[in-house]
């Protein structure tokens, strides 16, 4: 398989391509930043990616935010994330289209080398990989958070909302069109599961559920 590996650690990005090439894959670019990483996977178009989740420049979870971003521009990317942590911000996002191709692995799967190749050819060959711990706080979060189904776009809609903006003063402010706004909102009651009845009602209900959270 061709391979990109995004991760910022030196030891850990060389010890991955040593480790990738010595099964037989070839390693088509190694990058330590997310904006890298986005350039070299819409130009080489590799059959997978493995990217670390906190990478320059923010040092937060730009990895993570850099492969919601190939996975928008190219649906269906195999991403295998790694991570130091569980970092939900941008996970939901990630998963949110439910087409497969994406694995989410702690760092300390990578010690066991035949279950981390295995992972690797599951998620290209279009399968969903997760670590139990990243499962478990999913779960954990979606039970104590009623926005927890929210995509960051849509909590960002939600947060304008919550400010008295209108769709059409959202989509200024978001630069995006106000059908895509319109799409965020008519998911934001879904996802709020609001009762069918006139959308200024529900729109004040979504606002009082962001504000309770």
């Amino acid at each position: 398989m061709r391979v990109i590996v995004a991760e910022d650690g030196v030891l850990l990005r060389e010890g991955l391509v040593r480790l990738l090439a010595e099964a037989g894959h070839e390693v088509v670019a190694a990058v330590a930043d997310g904006p890298s990483y986005v350039e070299a996977a819409l130009s080489l178009k590799p059959d997978i990616s493995v990217v670390d989740v906190r990478m320059p420049p923010s040092h937060t979870d730009e990895g993570l935010r850099a492969a919601v971003e190939v996975r928008r521009k190219v649906p269906k990317t195999p991403i295998l994330v790694l991570s130091q942590y569980v970092e939900l911000a941008y996970a939901d996002d990630l998963l949110a289209d439910a087409s497969g191709a994406v694995g989410y692995l702690l760092k300390d799967a990578v010690v066991d080398v035949d279950g981390f190749l295995d992972a690797l050819d599951r998620v290209a060959s279009g399968g969903t990989v997760l670590d139990p711990q990243v499962v478990a706080q999913l779960m954990m979060r979606r039970r104590a958070d009623p926005l927890g189904e929210l995509t960051p776009r849509e909590r960002e809609v939600l947060g304008l909302m919550a400010e008295g903006s209108s769709n059409t003063a959202i989509a200024k402010r978001l630069v995006v069109t106000e059908g895509a706004v319109e799409k965020h909102v008519s998911n934001i009651f879904l996802k709020l599961q609001l009762p069918q009845d006139s959308d200024q009602h529900r729109r004040v209900l979504a606002v009082l559920a962001y504000l309770r959270a």
